[in-house]
């Protein structure tokens, strides 16, 4: 049986926690939560980063990899990274509209959620995926990126990513929470896109994010973040 929505009546947090003069709300909870537990001190890539301090592959043999044609797994990833900086930079700029946002949030098996975006216009699942300049084509499943034979099935990944987080979003707040997927293209100057229930943006329209509203009052804001934040609630995810 789902968790039932209660309704937002009122401005406090009732038990939850005392209301800031700002109207945020301040959860007991987070004053529990162990340091190992805690994913608000992650960087934007830090599950990238982790790959690249754990690789073996030294500089010279990267260089020789690259010499003979190949592409080392190492050369992606520090694409990755830089695109994952980027659009964290750009998320953590708004947070002074009352967004929260979480970075290289992991979910059992290798699924990692690049960003997770929380505030007054709801949750949001971000995927961060470099590609090459030019026109992007995105549908319900796949992108289709300029010069490359296969289409990449982000859009799908992100929407099953989304569908995962929501429940545990919810156990945890005890309010039933939707999650909604937004893949970030770095580096496409056009993307035609439908209009289906994935966003699909470039790095140049993520600001676009903070001008949405009307989902959720702060306290939720924060019970959400709050929530988000430890590390366990997403081991059952």
């Amino acid at each position: 049986m789902g968790v039932r929505e209660r309704p937002e009546t009122g401005t406090g947090t009732g038990a939850r926690g005392k209301c800031g003069a700002a109207g945020r709300s301040y959860d007991p909870d987070r004053l529990f939560l162990h340091p190992d537990d805690d994913l608000a001190p992650n960087r934007p890539g830090e599950t990238l980063r982790a790959g690249l301090d754990a690789s073996r592959a030294g500089r010279w043999s990267l260089l020789f990899a690259r010499l003979l044609g190949r592409r080392p797994v190492e050369d992606a990833w520090r694409r990755a990274l830089a695109a994952e900086q980027l659009v964290g930079a750009a998320l953590e700029v708004l947070t002074p509209g009352g967004w929260e946002v979480l970075h290289s949030v992991a979910l059992p098996g290798d699924a990692v959620v690049s960003h997770l975006l929380i505030g007054p216009g709801g949750v949001f699942c971000v995927h961060v995926e470099p590609v090459r300049r030019g026109l992007v084509r995105a549908d319900d499943e796949c992108v289709r990126v300029p010069g490359e034979r296969h289409p990449r099935p982000v859009v799908r990944r992100v929407r099953q990513n989304a569908a995962r987080c929501a429940p545990a979003l919810a156990r945890g707040c005890g309010f039933s929470v939707r999650v909604r997927g937004v893949v970030v293209l770095v580096g496409a100057t056009e993307i035609d896109a439908g209009d289906g229930d994935v966003r699909v943006v470039t790095e140049h329209q993520v600001a676009g994010l903070g001008a949405l509203g009307g989902v959720l009052r702060p306290e939720r804001v924060d019970r959400v973040h709050t929530v988000a934040r430890n590390r366990r609630v997403w081991l059952g995810c």
